[in-house]
């Protein structure tokens, strides 16, 4: 994973509202006035989000006829998952160990 490219994926990926842009996605393509719908906020800054995702490549945009559809990308979300793959493992490990200590505290104490 390209680190200019990663850190533009966790900064989009850094706001909530990006997030649930991204999450609105997941059904499939949907046009900017669809997704602006889900927020309290004017079309145009939901417009900028979409933006911030598009430049970061986890969203595409696409013209069908007068209106903007944005489609979510999954090689980006890929590529971050591959990159957290070795931390996730890590912390899973670090679970267990600690499972495992308070199991045998947990008997010691019987």
């Amino acid at each position: 994973m390209a680190t200019d490219r990663g850190g533009d994926v966790f900064g989009a990926l850094a706001s909530p509202v990006r997030r649930e842009l991204t999450a609105l996605l997941l059904d499939g393509p949907k046009p900017v006035n669809d997704l602006a719908s889900h927020f309290a906020m004017s079309r145009p800054s939901v417009s900028e989000h979409l933006r911030v995702l598009r430049d970061a490549g986890l969203v595409s945009e696409r013209r069908s006829g007068r209106q903007r559809l944005y489609r979510l990308e999954a090689g980006p979300l890929r590529e971050l998952s591959e990159w957290l793959d070795p931390y996730e493992r890590f912390w899973r490990e670090r679970l267990s160990d600690l499972r495992e200590l308070l199991d045998e505290d947990e008997e010691d104490d019987r």
